[in-house]
């Protein structure tokens, strides 16, 4: 795993083969960010990012290269949430980032914001996949999570088409990865 731009660019970390997770490919990450920069602007704004389903921690690097405030990162597996602790020591950040080892689905029905930027990146086969932009913008059940003008990306496979729903953007695939923005 490697860090594509920023203060931390070009830095490196070798995620165990043990891992359950698919990181984000660079190649991926590279075009997201460059898609992102339309949107957001990282190094003026200093938002607040919430990374859902964090994995390896890839995005939530990446985020604090790049110059977010402050991320919040939601996995559930201890493994990885060792790993993700164990970077952040490496790079002095620490206090940048707020990891809960927490379930992603009952995180949202009692989290409260707002963020700025919000990525999701959920095992493809989730059998809730499809609900997670309604889980993320109609949160009903504490304030919302997204701020208003906000951005939420959600990765996800081939398979699943979010062009109908009210929040939509646009979509974006690079190669078997796929990105669905909604505001």
């Amino acid at each position: 795993m490697r860090v594509v731009a920023g203060k931390y660019r070009g830095r490196h970390f070798e995620v165990p083969r043990s891992f359950k997770a698919r990181p984000t490919t660079d190649f991926a990450k590279e075009n997201l960010f460059n898609v992102l920069r339309g949107y957001i602007d990282f190094e003026e704004d200093a938002p607040r990012a919430l990374d859902l389903f964090a994995g390896t921690g890839s995005i939530t690097l990446e985020l604090l290269s790049r110059g977010c405030a402050h991320v919040t990162s939601v996995e559930m597996d201890a493994q990885h949430i060792s790993f993700i602790r164990q970077f952040l020591q490496a790079l002095h950040a620490e206090d940048d980032v707020t990891l809960l080892r927490a379930d992603v689905l009952r995180f949202l029905r009692k989290a409260s914001g707002p963020y700025d930027f919000i990525f999701a990146d959920p095992p493809y086969q989730l059998p809730q996949l499809t609900e997670l932009p309604d889980l993320v913008l109609d949160n009903d059940f504490s304030s919302s999570l997204l701020a208003p003008g906000g951005l939420f990306v959600l990765e996800h496979g081939k398979t699943q088409d979010f062009t109908s729903h009210p929040h939509f953007l646009e979509h974006r695939a690079y190669g078997s990865v796929n990105f669905s923005f909604f505001r």
